[in-house]
């Protein structure tokens, strides 16, 4: 899905940290690479991981942080959206504020906009400090959705996703979905019932890609401060990027490649199916009240 040149963005939306911060340490090797992977991907947040024992502490050193990504201060334009990582998250973020600030106030609940910093290398948060290993995720206790840019790279390139626009907007939007959680009153549902298949932390991840796919559904007609459309209609290629990142990222998926098995006991985000289905439900759909993956009977088929 690409954005239009003219609509204008706003580069204030969201903070920039990138080459401020301190040189980053990703924890690597072992069994808790696999926890990781599975985390890396559309979050986890670094709480979370901190209970497992992995993620934001002293990790084998692998790089440290990038010096001289561009500004988001050049991000002027659905253009330049269209040509850098991240301008495409600021405009996606804008493309967001637009829609769920107009949708909710329909069910009488006022939402405000999440906050978005982009950082790479180690980041400090009110859930803890994150290395980039943990990837995008969404952190309640300040209400903030952090993104290394670097990752978007890495869905395509060791995860199999085919690398389109929507694939890293959908990632973006399933941020922002916990966002939508945290307002709602859902997210806590991932602190109950531990991990495994019909999870409070798998039920929470399918609600946030169906909360994407809403987005989707309506992201041609969300609209700048001057009027103009953010982004063109969606094409039957762009719908396929989103179910290519969605499917890249299941635990069987991963745990598969991981070892060559899979083990539904330990689940955190559901199925590759799992995703792509709840993702089409939102975008098939539209409507919050058919993304109620926790209390679904069935989440391999919505509203069985």
């Amino acid at each position: 899905m690409s954005f239009n040149d003219d609509a204008k963005l706003d580069s204030g939306r969201i903070r920039d940290s990138r080459g401020r911060g301190r040189g980053g340490k990703i924890a690597a090797g072992g069994g808790g690479i696999i926890v990781v992977l599975i985390a890396a991907i559309l979050g986890i947040n670094p709480d979370m991981l901190a209970q497992l024992g992995i993620g934001a502490g002293p990790g084998t050193e692998q790089g440290t942080t990038q010096n001289g990504p561009a500004a988001i201060e050049g991000c002027k334009t659905g253009a330049d959206a269209n040509a850098r990582t991240d301008c495409r998250i600021l405009a996606t973020t804008q493309s967001l504020d637009s829609f769920w600030l107009d949708y909710l106030p329909q069910y009488n609940v006022a939402v405000e906009r999440p906050g978005v910093q982009l950082f790479d290398g180690q980041v400090d948060t009110a859930c803890g400090t994150a290395s980039s290993a943990v990837g995008p995720f969404y952190c309640p206790g300040d209400r903030v959705a952090y993104f290394d840019t670097g990752f978007f790279a890495e869905l395509s390139t060791n995860y199999g996703a085919d690398g389109g626009p929507l694939a890293e907007e959908y990632v973006v939007a399933h941020e922002y979905g916990h966002h939508i959680q945290n307002t709602i009153g859902t997210l806590a549902a991932s602190r109950q019932g531990g991990t495994g298949a019909t999870s409070g932390s798998v039920r929470v991840e399918l609600q946030a890609d169906c909360f994407a796919g809403m987005w989707a559904a309506h992201a041609a007609t969300t609209k700048d401060a001057e009027g103009n459309t953010f982004m063109q209609p969606i094409r039957k290629a762009d719908l396929q990027s989103a179910l290519s990142a969605a499917s890249a990222v299941g635990d069987d998926r991963i745990q598969e490649a991981a070892s060559g098995r899979v083990n539904p006991q330990v689940w955190t985000h559901g199925s590759s199916a799992q995703r792509q289905v709840w993702f089409l439900q939102g975008y098939a759909t539209g409507d919050i009240n058919k993304c109620d993956t926790l209390s679904a009977r069935n989440l391999d088929k919505p509203g069985a």
